[in-house]
C-alpha cells in the first residue's frame, strides 16, 4: 500500500485510488464499497482498522443479527428483568433490593493458539463486562470442550486451559462454582472456551454503556497498551498496516490478574463515588469499539487524541493502537468537575490514567494524532450499523440417514455381568468420570460465600448473609443431541440448565447463552444455527426465562469439518435462604431413593451409545418443557419446606450415573430395587429427560409423595440409602472404593 507516514482525513479526501487492504483485513468487497459511500470518500488507514474490527463476525454478528431477533420478538415477560439484550451483560431483581449481572462468552480460537493466556483473557474480559454494568463480581464458571481425551493435542491444550482459567480466577479471588468438561474427536483442532461470570449490586449501582454529555472527560485507565491481540477479533496481523515491521504481532492477548484486581477496586470505588456518566470496559476491538460504543450510545459525538494513549510499545501505529487488544483495560465518561477526583482514584490504586479525549456537542467521533484529523465519523456506523446477511441455509442431505442409524439396533449388555461392566466403563469413561482433576486446581470458596460448588448441580452464592438470600447457576449444553436435531439441541440445553438449577432448590429467573457453530458460509452450519436459536427462544418462551444477553461464535471447525453445533446455555435463578439448599449427595443412611418423572427407551446421542459403541444416530431424547416446569416447582418446594436431604437431574449417563455420583458425593451407597416388569438396561442408561433422584428422609415421605401426587409428577420409590456400595438387587454391585476408583482416576491417567 502506497500512502503518506500519516494518513490523514484531508489526505484520504485528495487521494480517492490509493489502494488499501481491506481483503487482508477481513472485509469483503462490497463491505469496503459501503464504507467509501458512508464516507463519501475513502476511509483512512484508522478508520478502515475500525471498520474491519468493528463489522467483524466477532463484533457485529452480522451473520446472526436476523436469528437472534428471536430472542426479543419471543421473549416472555419478567417483573425480574432490569437489563436486557444489548448492554454489556443482562441484569435481574433478585430481591430486597439486590440486583445480579451474569454473562457467558467464548475465547475459542485464542485458546487453541496459546491456551493458557487464550482462557485466562477470555476470564478476564467477561469479568470486566460484569464490572462495566456497576456490579462486584463474585464468582465464575467455566463450559470446556476439548478434542478426544487421548489425543495427543488434547494433551497440550486441556492443561493450559484450566491453568488459565485457575490462575487469572484464583489470582482475582474470585470462586469458580461450576461448568462442564466435554470431550469429543469434533472439537480436534477448535476447542471451545465458554466463560461465564455473575456478579452482585443494588439497583441504584446499575451502570451503563454510554457518553452523554458535551464536555465530559473521555478517560482511559487500566493497564498501558501494547501489541498483544492486535486484530484478534478478525484475525489479522500489523503487516496488514506496515510491512516494514519486523515481525507479526501476537494475536493472543496476555493477561494480568493482578492488575485486573486493581482495575476493579478503582472502578468500584469511582462507582461508589458517583464518579462515572458512562464505561465501557475494552476487549474485542479494543479502542475501536470502546470509543465507539459509547459515543453511538450516548447523545453527542466525541474528540480523541490517540497520541495522548498511555503505550508500552512507542512503535505502535495509530492503526495498531485502535485495534490493540491488550487486557485490563476500560473507558470511563467522567463529568469536568469530577475528573481529578477520578484520576486520584485511579492513582490511589496504582491504575494509569489519561484523559484521552471529550464528549462533543456534534454527531462525530474524530480521532486525532499529533493534531492531525485520522478519524472522522458517524459513531453509529462503525457500532450498531454495520452489514446484516441473511447467509443462505438448507437442512443439509446427511441429517435424515444421521437420524435413520437408530442405536436400537446397537448390541445391549443383558446379564447382571454385562451390565456391571457397562456400568463400569461408562462412569470410567472421559466425559462422565470425575473431574476433580481440573476443578481442585480452581479455588471454589474463596470470598465465604460460596454455598455450593462442582460437582453439584448447580453452583449457589450467598448474595446477603443476614437474610441469606443467594443465586444458583449452571450451564448445560450437548453437542451430540444438537448435531441429531440442533432445535430440540437447544431446547433440551435450556431444559437442563433450567433443571440443575432447580435441583438445588432455586427459581430458575432468566438465560445466558453462547452459541458455538461452524462457518456461517455453509448452509448446512447456518442451518444448525438458525435452527438452535428458534428452539432456544421458542424453550425460553416456554419456560418464562428470557434471554438476557450473551455471545456467537462462528467458523468453528478445521478445515471443512465443524464442530457439533454446540449451544452452551446457562441459567441463573434465586434462594431465598441458601441454608435450604440441596446438595447431591447422600449424606444419611435411611434416606429413602426416589425416581421422579418417567423413562423411556431413549438412547439417541446418548452416553452409552457413545461409550460402548462410538455411535452418533438416531433422535435426541424429547423434551417436554411443561414437565421441566412442573419437575422444577417440586424440587423447589421439597428443598424449602425440608421434604429432600438431596436432589441430582437425570442426564447424560442416566440413572446410573446420577446414583453413582450421589454416592460418591455423600460417602454412601444405596440399596437399588428395579420395579417389576422394567427393562434394566434401558432403566439404568436411557437419557430420558425431565427425571430427577431425590433422598427423602422417612419422616417426611408421605407429605413429599402426596405433593408429587397432587401435582401429577410420576415418583417412584426405588431404594434406600444404605451400606458402602451401589447395589442394584438381583443385578450386580458395586462397592464404592471400586467406583471411586474407577471415576476419579480417568483425567489424572491422561493428564496428570
Amino acid at each position: 500500500m502506497t500512502r503518506t507516514p500519516l494518513d490523514t482525513v484531508a489526505h484520504a479526501e485528495r487521494t480517492p485510488e490509493d489502494g488499501q487492504p481491506w481483503a487482508e483485513l477481513g472485509l469483503k468487497e462490497d463491505e469496503y464499497a459501503r464504507i467509501r459511500e458512508i464516507l463519501g470518500r475513502r476511509p483512512t488507514g484508522a478508520e478502515l482498522a475500525m471498520y474491519s474490527v468493528m463489522w467483524s463476525e466477532h463484533c457485529s454478528y452480522k451473520s446472526s443479527k436476523v436469528h437472534l431477533r428471536q430472542f426479543g420478538e419471543k421473549a416472555p415477560e419478567s417483573e425480574a428483568l432490569l437489563v436486557g439484550i444489548g448492554e454489556q451483560a443482562g441484569v435481574v431483581d433478585v430481591g430486597q433490593g439486590y440486583a445480579v449481572t451474569f454473562k457467558i462468552e467464548s475465547h475459542n480460537h485464542p485458546s487453541y493458539v496459546e491456551p493458557y493466556q487464550g482462557a485466562a483473557t477470555g476470564v478476564g474480559g467477561i469479568v470486566r463486562d460484569i464490572v462495566a454494568m456497576g456490579a462486584r463480581p463474585v464468582a465464575v464458571l467455566d463450559a470446556l470442550r476439548f478434542g478426544a481425551a487421548e489425543h495427543p493435542d488434547t494433551r497440550r491444550v486441556l492443561p493450559g486451559v484450566v491453568a488459565g482459567i485457575g490462575g487469572y480466577g484464583n489470582c482475582l479471588g474470585l470462586p469458580n462454582i461450576g461448568g462442564e468438561t466435554v470431550f469429543d474427536p469434533c472439537y480436534q483442532g477448535n476447542p471451545l472456551v465458554n466463560a461465564l461470570c455473575v456478579g452482585v449490586m443494588r439497583h441504584e449501582d446499575i451502570h451503563l454503556a454510554k457518553a452523554a454529555g458535551a464536555g465530559n472527560k473521555v478517560i482511559l485507565y487500566g493497564a498501558r497498551t501494547g501489541g498483544d491481540g492486535i486484530g484478534g477479533a478478525s484475525i489479522l496481523a500489523s503487516e496488514s498496516f506496515d510491512s516494514d515491521k519486523p515481525s507479526k504481532r501476537p494475536s493472543v492477548q496476555v493477561g494480568d490478574p493482578f492488575q485486573e484486581k486493581l482495575l476493579i477496586e478503582c472502578t468500584l470505588e469511582a462507582f461508589a463515588e458517583g464518579l462515572v456518566s458512562g464505561i465501557q470496559d475494552l476487549g474485542a476491538a479494543g479502542l475501536s469499539c470502546a470509543t465507539s460504543e459509547l459515543a453511538s450510545n450516548g447523545s453527542g459525538g466525541m474528540r480523541v487524541e490517540l497520541d495522548t494513549v498511555p503505550l508500552r510499545d512507542s512503535s505502535l501505529s495509530p492503526e495498531e493502537i485502535l485495534m490493540s487488544e491488550s487486557q485490563e483495560r476500560m473507558c470511563a465518561v467522567v463529568e469536568p468537575a469530577k475528573a481529578e477526583r477520578f484520576l486520584a482514584v485511579c492513582e490511589k490504586w496504582d491504575v494509569t490514567a489519561t484523559v484521552i479525549g471529550e464528549v462533543t456537542d456534534g454527531d462525530r467521533l474524530e480521532i486525532y494524532w499529533h493534531g492531525e484529523r485520522i478519524v472522522d465519523v458517524d459513531p453509529r456506523t462503525v457500532a450498531h450499523e454495520g452489514p446484516v446477511y441473511e447467509r443462505p441455509y438448507a437442512r443439509p442431505t446427511w441429517q435424515d440417514a444421521l437420524r435413520a442409524d437408530s442405536p436400537e439396533t446397537l448390541p445391549r449388555p443383558r446379564t447382571g455381568d454385562e451390565l456391571r461392566a457397562a456400568a463400569l466403563e461408562l462412569v470410567s469413561a472421559p466425559n462422565q468420570a470425575s473431574t476433580s482433576w481440573i476443578t481442585d486446581q480452581y479455588d471454589r470458596y474463596v470470598l465465604g460465600n460460596t454455598v455450593l460448588a462442582q460437582p453439584e448441580d448447580g453452583g449457589v452464592i450467598r448474595v446477603d448473609e443476614r437474610s441469606g438470600l443467594g443465586v444458583a447457576l449452571a450451564t448445560d449444553g450437548n453437542g451430540r443431541y444438537a448435531k441429531l436435531d440442533p432445535y430440540e439441541g437447544a431446547r433440551l440445553a435450556l431444559a437442563e440448565s433450567y433443571r440443575n438449577v432447580a435441583a438445588t432448590g432455586a427459581r430458575p429467573l432468566a438465560v445466558t447463552d453462547c452459541l458455538n457453530f461452524g462457518s456461517p458460509e455453509d448452509p448446512a452450519a447456518m442451518w444448525q444455527f438458525a435452527e438452535a436459536c428458534r428452539g432456544l427462544a421458542d424453550a425460553c418462551r416456554e419456560l418464562g426465562t428470557p434471554v438476557t444477553g450473551g455471545n456467537v461464535s462462528l467458523y468453528n471447525q478445521t478445515g471443512e469439518t465443524a464442530i457439533h453445533p454446540t449451544p452452551v446455555v446457562g441459567v441463573l435463578g434465586v434462594l431465598d435462604d441458601v441454608s435450604r439448599r440441596t446438595p447431591i449427595g447422600f449424606t444419611e443412611p435411611g434416606q429413602l431413593v426416589y425416581l421422579l418423572g418417567e423413562t423411556r427407551a431413549e438412547f439417541g446421542g446418548s452416553a452409552w451409545s457413545q461409550v460402548a459403541h462410538g455411535h452418533l444416530g438416531g433422535t435426541p431424547p424429547a423434551v417436554d418443557l411443561e414437565r421441566e416446569r412442573l419437575l422444577a416447582e417440586i424440587l423447589i418446594a421439597g428443598s424449602r419446606d425440608g421434604m429432600v436431604d438431596a436432589a441430582h437431574d437425570l442426564s447424560e449417563g442416566g440413572l446410573l450415573q446420577t446414583l453413582v455420583e450421589s454416592c460418591l458425593r455423600g460417602g454412601n451407597g444405596a440399596r437399588i430395587v428395579l420395579p417389576d416388569g422394567a427393562d434394566p438396561f434401558t432403566l439404568l442408561f436411557s437419557e430420558s429427560q425431565g427425571r430427577a433422584v431425590v433422598a427423602v428422609p422417612r419422616s417426611e415421605e408421605v407429605r413429599f409423595t402426596e405433593m408429587c401426587a397432587a401435582r401429577g409428577l410420576p415418583a417412584a420409590r426405588i431404594g434406600v440409602v444404605d451400606g458402602q456400595e451401589l447395589d442394584f438387587q438381583g443385578q450386580f454391585s458395586l462397592p464404592l472404593d471400586e467406583l471411586r476408583s474407577a471415576v476419579e482416576g480417568t483425567l489424572p491417567a491422561l493428564f496428570g
